[in-house]
């Protein structure tokens, strides 16, 4: 019987507009063998959470560019302990300031990547922390 996949929700929450290094990353998990879900720009913490437990990923990754991490992030970890689904490993990514990755981790998000962490580090941060 053939393994089951990793499943990896990629999501830009707000209004930022900028989503080049999501799709970056979308695309080196694909390569990795992972299954890769983009939900494309501009998703409220409600629509990540609802296509996370649809698509049934494993992961949701975060990428924030606006500034508004520190409300959004931790929005969508809330919603997902809601509706039952806490068991998903929440991401965050983006410019995110180093005083607020702390902040990050207290409120459920488990790892935050900074501009310049290498792919494959995310690759194998996924697959370490995924066990199927």
């Amino acid at each position: 019987m053939a393994e089951q996949p990793i499943r990896v929700l990629i999501a830009k929450p707000g209004l930022d507009g900028h989503d080049r290094g999501a799709k970056v990353l979308a695309r080196a998990l694909r390569d990795a063998g992972m299954e890769v879900v983009y939900t494309g720009l501009r998703q409220t913490p409600e629509q990540i959470a609802a296509t996370a437990t649809q698509e049934d990923v494993h992961v949701v990754g975060l990428s924030c560019l606006s500034g508004a991490h520190l409300e959004l992030f931790p929005r969508v970890v809330q919603l997902l302990r809601e509706q039952g689904a806490d068991d998903i490993v929440v991401l965050g990514g983006g410019t995110i300031p180093a005083e607020d990755i702390s902040a990050l981790r207290e409120l459920g998000v488990e790892e935050v990547f900074t501009p310049g962490t290498s792919m494959h580090e995310v690759v194998e941060f996924v697959r370490r922390r995924v066990h199927l």
